[in-house]
């Protein structure tokens, strides 16, 4: 029987706001987690030549393979070798990739609440049991290799996420090595979903191979290489898994969009472009961590990276996905509800995303700042 799975409700508050936007309403996304920058200019530039040149095809680039290898060796000090490396049709069809080439039915899956709302939906729709572990902030809204330990019985697998999605914490290098070790000890295979790496506002995140290279990682061009719609993802496994997952992504996927693959290459070598968006999202995190305070949402998740900010709204709601529907007919700023990265405890947060340029976050201020003074009159 088909296992149910719960609608992603930021994308029925994205409907809304796209209405409103063709009654002629002024809307500032800030629903959804995808940079509003285009891909770089050379990744551009690359696409254009190969759509004048090749007629593409079913393709997986080696020379694009070889180049993530390179990265990882020079941001991680980690060796991958390019036969580790499956490209995939985004950072979704990796996670399915993972979890289905990876687990049998009916195992469990360990993952943080609040967490991204397609761990839980896809280990479902793969009939695997999702076991949502509450976070809170006294451990930064992150798993910690204590409460992995303390399972029992020990889950199959664990979803790490590092900078996290919808709250931008970072896990100290320090506890990923316990993590790993926990893990090693209990038998529980990691998968370290890193698509926000690139994307912090202090020291870089370490990616989970650093500590434990038989982890499994999921990455992405869609979040610091401001790529979301070529859907162009990766996933990592180890030596002897590899035909495993290439045979699934064959099976599933056929192979990534060649198109993408040839401008991913380029954008590579774009990191100066690519940083200056990082510096956008640098200001955009200070004014709304100096802001919100001022509106009532001062109970606050540590953004260290992505471009996130998790909000209690508990002060004015114990709803939402209504309160951020109220919030979008009034003042025209989309924003995303809890519940979905939290079934639990949800109700009462919201996601802002300051991926959007400065002068778009300084205008939903100025939308929201008298619309919280007068709830909170």
């Amino acid at each position: 029987m088909a296992m149910k799975i719960e609608p992603f409700h930021a994308i029925s508050v994205s409907g809304l706001a796209h209405r409103l936007k063709a009654e002629g309403r002024s809307v500032i996304h800030m629903e959804f987690g995808q940079p509003s920058t285009g891909a770089p200019a050379a990744a551009l530039a690359a696409a254009h030549r190969v759509l004048d040149t090749e007629p593409m095809g079913y393709w997986s680039s080696e020379p694009l393979k070889a180049r993530i290898c390179r990265h990882y060796a020079e941001t991680q000090g980690v060796t991958v070798d390019p036969r580790q490396i499956t490209l995939t049709s985004g950072a979704s069809p990796a996670l399915v990739l993972a979890l289905s080439a990876t687990f049998e039915p009916g195992d469990v899956i360990a993952m943080a609440r609040p967490g991204y709302v397609a761990y839980r939906n896809c280990a479902k729709a793969l009939n695997l049991v999702p076991l949502e572990i509450a976070c809170g902030p006294e451990t930064r809204f992150q798993l910690t290799a204590a409460m992995l330990q303390a399972l029992d019985p020990a889950p199959a697998g664990v979803i790490i996420a590092s900078p996290a999605n919808p709250t931008g914490t970072i896990i100290p290098d320090a506890e990923l090595a316990a993590i790993a070790a926990v893990c090693a000890a209990r038998g529980i295979r990691i998968i370290s979903d890193e698509i926000y790496h690139g994307l912090s506002y202090s020291a870089p995140a370490r990616s989970m191979l650093a500590h434990a290279p038989g982890a499994i990682v999921v990455n992405s061009f869609s979040k610091y290489f401001s790529m979301a719609g070529w859907r162009l993802g990766w996933l990592i496994v180890p030596p002897d898994e590899a035909s495993r997952a290439v045979a699934y992504m064959g099976a599933l996927y056929l192979t990534a969009p060649s198109l993408a693959q040839h401008a991913a290459l380029a954008a590579f070598d774009c990191t100066e472009e690519l940083d200056g968006h990082l510096d956008t999202y640098r200001a955009n995190r200070a004014i709304l961590l100096d802001a919100l305070p001022k509106l009532g949402l001062d109970r606050i998740a540590p953004p260290d990276g992505a471009f996130y900010i998790w909000a209690d709204v508990s002060a004015f709601t114990d709803d939402s996905l209504a309160f951020c529907k109220e919030i979008l007919a009034d003042t025209g700023v989309a924003l995303a509800p809890g519940v979905d990265f939290d079934p639990v405890d949800g109700n009462r947060y919201i996601r802002l995303s300051f991926a959007v340029s400065t002068p778009q976050v300084e205008e939903a201020l100025a939308r929201l700042t008298p619309w919280f003074q007068a709830r909170r009159a």
